[in-house]
């Protein structure tokens, strides 16, 4: 969930601005090199920003009387790391505040912390794990949006459990109980958040193939791009088979009308 305006106490909302600053100064640097050195990215990181704000502007009820969602930050540290998605995730979380009133002004560096920091590389890190032990790139753009997404509610958990301990069990008391509660919606949208996100990168395969390869993507591991690929590349060389018959069957008439 995004922590609703004014719910964290003040100290709490600085503190979380101040862990969050950091990595957004270096992600507006990132993405300033990013668009200078590649402009032509600038149509994949406005995608990835607005799978982003999409995904996690659809507030799906929760057993608490909050709200669950998807974060769809997993796509775009997938595409263009982390630190990047920080200055997304930001800007993401900002609009959302004032005009969805999803989320707050005055918790924005928690959500952020959580949505658009520890959840980008949370799912990185899964996502080059996957890789390195041999998995299909389909497999590990899962494990990146799924882990991406579990990440983000643990940390909004601990959050929680820090500015509202538990009368009896504390810190731990507190976690315990925020954590299984947002468990029960938020396990079955991370499943489904990691689906979709395999889905959009199999369509920017067959759509921006160049673009991936430049970013690092073997999409060769995405299971039905690879196989229509393929099917391309036998049309392909079928229609030029055909298109080198007929002109020498256009050569042949011309040399019996002369």
């Amino acid at each position: 969930m995004h922590i609703a305006e004014g719910f964290l106490p003040p100290a709490h909302a600085i503190a979380w601005v101040a862990a969050s600053a950091p990595f957004v100064v270096h992600g507006v640097r990132q993405l300033t090199r990013e668009v200078r050195e590649h402009p032509e990215s600038t149509l994949l990181l406005g995608a990835s920003g607005a799978f982003m704000f999409v995904l996690s502007a659809l507030k799906l009820p929760s057993v608490t009387g909050s709200c669950s969602h998807p974060t769809g930050s997993g796509l775009g540290a997938v595409l263009f790391r982390p630190p990047v998605m920080a200055v997304l995730g930001t800007v993401t979380l900002l609009f959302q505040a004032l005009l969805l009133a999803h989320g707050g002004l005055t918790t924005l560096g928690a959500n952020v912390f959580s949505m658009a920091v520890v959840g980008p590389w949370a799912g990185y890190g899964v996502y080059r794990l996957a890789l390195r032990c041999g998995a299909r790139l389909a497999v590990a753009v899962f494990c990146a949006a799924f882990v991406a997404d579990l990440s983000t509610y643990c940390v909004t958990s601990v959050q929680l459990a820090l500015a509202f301990p538990d009368p009896v069990g504390g810190f731990a008391g507190a976690l315990g109980k925020f954590g299984s509660i947002f468990a029960i919606t938020q396990i079955p949208l991370a499943v489904s958040e990691g689906l979709l996100t395999v889905l959009v990168v199999r369509l920017l395969a067959q759509s921006s193939a160049g673009e991936l390869a430049r970013l690092g993507l073997r999409t060769a591991g995405l299971g039905k791009a690879r196989t229509g690929a393929g099917t391309n590349t036998a049309a392909g060389t079928g229609a030029g088979t055909g298109a080198g018959t007929n002109t020498d069957a256009g050569t042949s008439t011309g040399a019996v009308s002369r």
